[in-house]
This record gives C-alpha cells, sequence and structure tokens, in this order.
C-alpha cells in the first residue's frame, strides 16, 4: 500500500475484513461538498458469492470499531461498506487476470480507433497494453489512453459505441 493516509487505512483494514471471510477490492476516502466518505468496497473470498447487506453490515460494524479504537482520521467521516457492483471497475493485475474473457467497456483519454469509448471482450494485458476482443478482430489499446475499465452488464448502462 501506499504512504498516504488512505493507503494506510486500507492496508490495515484488509485483514480485519479477510478474517470476516471477504477481501477488500477498493477503498476510497473522499470529500464531497462538505463531508468526508470513507469507502470500502468488499466481495467474498469465494468471488462467485454476491454481497448482501447483511456482508456489507457486518464489514461495518467491525471497520467502525477498529476505526473508534485506531482513530486514524482527524476529521468527521462517513463510513460505508459496499459491493462494487455489477459494472464494477477493474485496477489491479489481479482483476485483470480474474475477469479476462468478459464483457468490459474500455474508456479512454483520446479516440482509439474512431471512439473513445469501446465494448469487448477482455483479451490479455500486460503493462503496455490492453487487448480487446471485438467481432472476430483484436483492438489492442495503449495503457496509457486508457482511463477506466469497468465489466459490462446490458441495460445497466447506455449501449453506445459497441
Amino acid at each position: 500500500m501506499t504512504d498516504t493516509l488512505a493507503g494506510r487505512i486500507a492496508g490495515k483494514a484488509a485483514p480485519l475484513i479477510l478474517e470476516l471471510g471477504y477481501e477488500l477490492t477498493d477503498m476510497e476516502f473522499v470529500k464531497e461538498g462538505a463531508n468526508w466518505y470513507l469507502r470500502f468496497f468488499i466481495e467474498h473470498k469465494e468471488a462467485d458469492a454476491a454481497v448482501t447487506t447483511d456482508d456489507c453490515q457486518l464489514v461495518s460494524e467491525r471497520l467502525s470499531l477498529w476505526l473508534d479504537e485506531e482513530d486514524p482520521i482527524p476529521q468527521a467521516y462517513f463510513l460505508e461498506v459496499s459491493s462494487p457492483g455489477v459494472e464494477r471497475p477493474l485496477k489491479t493485475s489481479k482483476d485483470f487476470e480474474r475477469f479476462q474473457e468478459q464483457m468490459v467497456r474500455v474508456n479512454l483519454f483520446a479516440p482509439v480507433d474512431g471512439g473513445k469509448s469501446h465494448l469487448g471482450l477482455l483479451g490479455p494485458v500486460s503493462g503496455q497494453e490492453i487487448i480487446l476482443k471485438q467481432n472476430h478482430r483484436e483492438l489492442r489499446i495503449p495503457r496509457e489512453m486508457v482511463s477506466g475499465v469497468h465489466l459490462y452488464w446490458p441495460g445497466a448502462g447506455d449501449e453506445s459505441d459497441e
């Protein structure tokens, strides 16, 4: 983890979450308007099981106890625990490996192959490029052009730029 406040919190919270049978997939500490939010995104260690509100409550209660004891954040904040969702972002090498051959949307900083957003099956990912399989062809996208990669769930978002 990084040496930021968020990185230190995530590094200490991950083992606590793991003890409960979940995995920390992402965490953010952000200010929205006048309020600060500490958000943890979790999934079951067995990735096929869906995260329920009871799961989120269990993890939230454990994290709340730990955060009250440690008090690592000087300002007031709201604690939130949730699933990363059906259109979760892919950020880590583990994410890209786990979700290969799944439908994803790749958003870009600048157009590649005529568009700034592309749908396709996630192929191999390296430090230099992401391969997206589309209609019997492979689109090779330089990693520095990628602003984000999300799982794609039909009906959850718009279907343009296919």
